[in-house]
């Protein structure tokens, strides 16, 4: 069994859902370990996360140019098919670092 730290997703959200990641196959196990989420802008924003389809955070807050972080140990189990992780925010200005390990 192979365990691979991975930087699953790291850009700037879209104002529409968007998938940042999805399981290479459908025998990896995926372990999302961290989230950052930045805001560049002058102007507070709101952001929202989904992890196979149940959200994590829906219409947060995040107030300008400061970093929201979670830390989570969320598994995303092997399946068919494959599993994602989806985000939107309110401006591009917001982005997301998500980290976590691959089981295969």
């Amino acid at each position: 069994m192979a365990v691979t730290s991975k930087l699953l997703f790291r850009g700037a959200a879209s104002t529409g859902s968007t998938t940042l990641y999805t399981q290479p196959n459908t025998s990896t196990t995926t372990v999302v370990t961290n989230i950052a989420i930045c805001n560049t802008s002058a102007s507070s924003g709101t952001f929202t996360l989904n992890i196979d389809g149940v959200a994590v955070q829906s219409g947060a807050s995040i107030a300008a140019n400061t970093t929201a972080y979670i830390d989570l140990k969320q598994v995303i189990p092997a399946s068919n098919p494959a599993k994602t992780i989806t985000g939107l925010a309110s401006a591009s200005t917001i982005n997301f670092h998500i980290s976590g390990v691959e089981i295969s």
